[in-house]
C-alpha cells in the first residue's frame, strides 16, 4: 500500500519514538542488567512520548520488546532472571504506535567485551540491513533486497534465517508483502514511492536452522551459535530509501 504524506509524517513520527527506546535501552546494557530492565525502560519512552506500544499483548506477548541473548534469534521475552554477562550480546526489537501509525526497529549490541566472532557477525548483520535499504527506490522489485542481504551474509561466511523475514507497515505492525531476507526466486512486487517496509535481516553465526522453545515466543539457533538482528522502517520516496527508525 502507498502512503500518502500525511500519513508518512505520522509514521516518521513512530519511527522516532523507536529510535529514542533504541538510545534509552543501548544506554542501560552491561553486565549484571537483567532483560525486564531493559523492557522498564522501553516503557518509560513510550509513556513519556504518548505512544502506544505494539508489541504489548500482541497474540499475547507480554512486554514492550523482545530481549533475545546470544543463540536466542527473536522473540526472547524480557525476564528478571535472565541477567546479561560480559561477553554475550543481545537483541533487542521494539515497536511504537503514533497515531495510529507503527514503527518498527531492531539492533543487536555486545555486553561489554564480545569476540571476535560476534562483533563480526554484528557488524556484517547491520551491513546486510543496509544493502538491503538501499534497494528500496522506485522501479526496483521488493526482492531485490533480500537478494542484497544474503549476498553480504553469505559473503562473510554467515547464514540467513529464512523462517522470520521483514514485511510490510503501515496501520498494523506486520502488513503484506513480507519481505524475505534472501532471494526466494523471483522479483516479487514492483516498489512505488510511498510503500513503506520493516526490513530485518536475521543472521547466524553456523546454520540457518531454528527452534522454537517451550515458552511459544522465543527461537534459538539449531546448532546453538550465535544469532544477530538489525531492523529500520523504511519508506520508498522519489529520492531513495528514507530510514524513519533514526534520531
Amino acid at each position: 500500500m502507498r502512503r500518502n504524506a500525511e500519513e508518512l509524517d505520522k509514521m516518521r513520527k513512530a519511527g522516532r519514538v523507536v529510535a529514542e527506546i533504541h538510545e534509552a535501552t543501548r544506554a542501560v546494557i552491561r553486565p549484571g542488567v537483567s532483560t525486564a530492565e531493559i523492557d522498564r525502560v522501553a516503557r518509560g519512552v513510550l509513556d513519556k512520548r504518548g505512544a502506544g506500544s505494539n508489541f504489548l499483548n500482541y497474540h499475547g506477548f507480554p512486554a514492550v520488546v523482545c530481549t533475545s541473548p546470544n543463540a536466542m534469534i527473536v522473540h526472547g521475552i524480557p525476564s528478571e532472571t535472565v541477567i546479561l554477562e560480559e561477553g554475550d550480546i543481545i537483541s533487542v526489537d521494539c515497536g511504537a504506535i503514533i497515531e495510529g501509525y507503527h514503527g518498527d526497529a531492531a539492533y543487536t549490541v555486545g555486553v561489554g567485551e564480545v569476540s571476535k566472532e560476534a562483533t563480526r557477525l554484528m557488524e556484517v548483520t547491520e551491513q546486510s540491513l543496509f544493502a538491503g535499504i538501499d534497494q528500496l527506490r522506485p522501479g526496483n522489485r521488493l526482492h531485490e533486497v533480500g537478494r542484497a542481504v544474503q549476498e553480504v551474509a553469505e559473503a562473510a561466511g554467515f547464514s540467513v534465517v529464512r523462517e522470520y523475514v521483514g514485511h510490510a507497515i503501515g496501520t498494523a505492525m506486520h502488513e503484506e508483502p513480507q519481505v524475505p531476507n534472501y532471494w526466494p526466486g523471483s522479483g516479487g512486487p514492483t516498489l512505488k514511492t510511498g510503500m513503506v517496509f520493516a526490513v530485518e535481516p536475521m543472521v547466524n553465526a553456523g546454520g540457518a536452522g531454528t527452534v522454537q522453545l517451550d515458552d511459544g515466543w522465543s527461537v534459538v539457533t539449531a546448532d546453538g551459535r550465535l544469532s544477530a538482528h538489525f531492523e529500520h522502517t523504511i519508506a520508498v520516496t522519489d529520492d531513495g530509501p528514507e530510514v524513519f527508525t533514526v534520531l
